[in-house]
């Protein structure tokens, strides 16, 4: 077995849509790893999604093309537990990205676990940027669900599916 000195990290996520905070997370772990995979996860049983495997796929491929990381960052889907993903793609790292004390309480937890099922992966966990540090998926599909402005939140395609989606295309 030849041993790898590529370092790979997976940033896992639903992308129920992908926002600007999700973007920043992407562009530095991009700069922190030789090739990031950006992992969309297929059907989470516990969020209600909006979009369909494809289309969060499509619009992360959009944003990472607009965003000039191409060449560096992938997006694949999948449907099994992370670490097996993980493991699957040969990533060393799994990348999270923490808001606030609820998501630090929620990922401290995710990182042991994943600890126990995968010690040979490490959790590197980035603090979001200032001026992402308040916009969640969530929040971003609640405004545009009552016809508010999310264009600060996300890229300009993914509002305008938004829009669609929301039967809000007038807007």
């Amino acid at each position: 077995m030849e041993l790898s000195l590529e370092r790979i990290a997976i940033y896992p996520a639903t992308f129920d849509p992908v926002t600007n905070g999700h973007l920043d997370i992407i562009k530095r772990a991009a700069r922190l790893n030789d090739r990031l995979i950006v992992a969309v996860f297929d059907s989470p049983a516990m969020k209600n999604v909006v979009f369909t495997l494809p289309q969060r796929s499509a619009m992360l491929e959009q944003a990472i093309r607009e965003a000039g990381l191409a060449g560096s960052v992938v997006v694949s889907g999948y449907s099994v537990l992370t670490v097996e993903f993980a493991r699957h793609v040969g990533a060393q790292v799994m990348i999270r990205g923490i808001r606030s004390n609820t998501d630090y309480d929620w990922e401290f937890q995710l990182a042991r676990v994943n600890h126990q099922l995968a010690p040979e992966i490490e959790t590197v966990c980035l603090i979001a940027s200032a001026e992402h540090s308040y916009v969640s998926s969530t929040i971003v599909k609640d405004v545009a669900r009552m016809g508010g402005d999310v264009s600060g939140l996300v890229p300009a395609h993914v509002e305008a599916a938004l829009r669609h989606a929301y039967g809000h295309d007038f807007v």
